[in-house]
C-alpha cells in the first residue's frame, strides 16, 4: 500500500526531458552574458565552426562558436589568450555537456581599453567638452608652429617636409616627448604630454600646436585616451591640432581637439597654406590694384570734361575750374602716393617674411613693375594737367577775342540808357531822355535833343 502511495507522489524525469528542462532553465535565467577566460584547446574543423574551452585559474568551459558568428569576428581565438566573449549558457541535450554559445569575442584587454575609452567619451561628453563652441579656431597664417610629438618618429620628419615645402617662413618649435610607454624615471607618456602642452601655454610662443604621432595598436595610442591630457588640451589657450595614428585611428584627444586631422602630414597641410597661392594671389591684388588706379583717373577726367561743358560764366567759372583742377591734381597725388606708399610697405613686409625661400627675383621684378607704374603714372596726371591747362587757356584768349571791351578799345562804343541797358533802337528813347556813352577809356553823359530816324 505505501509503494503504491510513494509511486504517486515522486515526480519521474526521463534523461531527455531532464536535459531539455535544464536547458531551458538555463537559457531563460542567462540570456546573453560576457564572460572572461583563457582559451585552451582550440580547434577548427572542415565545418568552420571554432570549438575551445575557457578557464581561469579554478575552472573551464566548454565553448563552440559557429561559423555564421566566426566569420565576421575580426579576432581569432588562440590557446592562452585571455578572452572576453559575449555568448549565451545552454546544454547539449544529446550528452547532457554545459557549454557556452558564443556571439562575439574579442581580446579581454583591448575589450577592457574600448570599455575605458567609451565611459571616458561618453562622461566628457556630458561635461560640454567636446562642444564647438568652445573650440578655438585654426590661424589662417601662423608665424610659429608648434608640434607636441616623439623627436625621433616618423611622423615629425613628415610634417617637417611638408611646413618646409608648403610654408618655409613659419618657426617650427619642437617639445620633445614620448608617445608611448614610460620614460625612465617612470612618467607616463601621458603625463610628459600633458607637461608639453601646459608648458608650451605658459611660453606662449606659438600661434598653433600639433599633438602627434604615427599609427599603431589600441595599446599604442592608449596614451591619447588620458583625462588629464584631454582636460589639458581643452584648457589650452593656443589652438591645438590632434593628429594621432592613421585616418581609422580616433582617440579622445580627436574629439576635444580644436580640429581632428586624419593623419601627421594632413596636420602639416592644415596649417600650412601653400607659398605658390600666396604668390599668385599678390599678383591678382597687382593688376586689381591697376584696374582701380585706371578707373579711378577715368572718372576724374570723365569729371573735369563735364565742368569744362557746364561752363557758363567764362571768367569766374574758368577761375572755379582752376582752383578744382589743382585740387583734385593734389588729391589725386596724395591719394597715388598714399596707395603706392601703402602697397610699398605692404610688399616691403612680405618680402622680409619670405626672404628667405621665397623667388627673391620674381618680388624684385613685381617692386620694379610697381616702380614704372608709379612713374607712368606720374607722367600721365602730368601730361593731363598740363593738357588741361593749354585748354583753359585757349578757352580764355577766345573769350578776350570776342569780348566787347575790345570791341570798345577798336573804336566803337556803347549807349546805355538810365536803366543800363543796352539802346538798340531809336525807339527805345525819347527826347530829354538822359544817355551814358562809354567808350574805351571812360564814358559820357548826354540828354536827347533830337531824334533821327533812318528811313528804310
Amino acid at each position: 500500500m505505501q509503494n503504491k502511495e510513494m509511486d504517486k507522489e515522486v515526480v519521474k524525469y526521463t534523461v531527455s526531458e531532464l536535459n531539455r528542462l535544464s536547458r531551458q532553465t538555463l537559457e531563460s535565467k542567462f540570456p546573453l552574458i560576457w564572460v572572461e577566460g583563457e582559451i585552451s584547446n582550440f580547434s577548427m574543423p572542415a565545418s568552420g565552426h571554432w570549438y575551445f574551452r575557457m578557464k581561469d585559474e579554478t575552472a573551464t568551459i566548454s565553448c563552440a562558436m559557429f561559423k555564421k558568428q566566426n566569420s565576421r569576428s575580426s579576432f581569432k581565438p588562440q590557446n592562452g589568450i585571455k578572452a572576453l566573449a559575449r555568448c549565451k549558457i545552454t546544454i547539449y541535450e544529446v550528452s547532457g555537456n554545459y557549454q557556452l554559445i558564443i556571439e562575439q569575442i574579442e581580446s579581454a584587454g583591448i575589450g577592457a581599453l574600448q570599455r575605458k575609452f567609451e565611459e571616458l567619451k561618453k562622461q566628457l561628453f556630458n561635461e560640454g567638452i567636446f562642444d564647438d563652441e568652445r573650440k578655438l579656431s585654426i590661424p589662417k597664417y601662423p608665424k610659429k608652429i608648434g608640434i607636441i610629438t616623439s623627436p625621433t618618429g616618423a611622423a615629425i620628419q613628415d610634417i617637417l617636409s611638408i611646413l618646409k615645402r608648403r610654408y618655409p617662413i613659419a618657426s617650427v618649435l619642437v617639445y620633445p616627448s614620448i608617445v608611448q610607454g614610460n620614460t625612465l624615471d617612470g612618467t607616463s607618456a601621458a603625463k610628459e604630454l600633458t607637461e608639453r602642452i601646459i608648458f608650451a601655454n605658459k611660453e606662449n610662443n606659438c600661434d598653433v600646436l600639433i599633438l602627434t604621432r604615427g599609427g599603431g595598436s589600441i595599446e599604442d595610442l592608449w596614451a591619447f585616451n588620458d583625462e588629464t591630457l584631454a582636460r589639458s588640451i581643452h584648457n589650452s589657450k593656443i589652438p591645438i591640432i590632434s593628429a594621432v595614428g592613421h585616418e581609422i585611428d580616433y582617440t579622445i584627444c580627436d574629439f576635444v581637439s580644436d580640429c581632428r586631422a586624419p593623419t601627421p602630414s594632413a596636420a602639416a597641410e592644415i596649417v600650412s597654406p601653400d607659398i605658390n597661392s600666396i604668390v599668385q594671389r599678390l599678383n591678382e591684388k597687382e593688376l586689381q590694384l591697376n584696374h582701380m588706379v585706371l578707373g579711378f583717373l577715368q572718372a576724374r577726367y570723365q569729371k573735369i570734361d563735364n565742368l569744362f561743358i557746364r561752363i557758363r560764366n567764362p571768367n569766374d567759372y574758368l577761375f572755379h575750374v582752376k582752383t578744382q583742377i589743382e585740387g583734385l591734381r593734389n588729391r589725386i597725388y596724395k591719394n597715388i602716393t598714399s596707395k603706392i606708399k601703402i602697397d610699398k610697405e605692404t610688399l616691403t613686409h612680405i618680402d622680409k617674411n619670405l626672404q628667405r625661400n621665397h623667388p627673391s627675383e620674381h618680388l624684385c621684378n613685381l617692386f620694379d613693375r610697381l616702380c614704372i607704374l608709379e612713374k607712368r603714372l606720374n607722367n600721365e596726371v602730368i601730361e593731363l594737367l598740363i593738357a588741361k591747362r593749354k585748354k583753359w587757356e585757349s578757352s580764355l584768349r577766345l573769350l578776350e577775342a570776342v569780348s566787347p571791351l575790345n570791341t570798345i578799345k577798336r573804336g566803337y562804343a556803347i549807349v546805355l540808357n538810365k536803366d543800363k541797358k543796352i539802346i538798340k533802337r531809336t525807339s527805345d528813347i525819347k527826347i530829354n531822355d538822359r544817355i551814358f556813352t562809354m567808350l574805351g577809356d571812360g564814358g559820357v553823359f548826354s540828354n536827347i535833343e533830337e531824334i533821327q530816324i533812318n528811313q528804310k
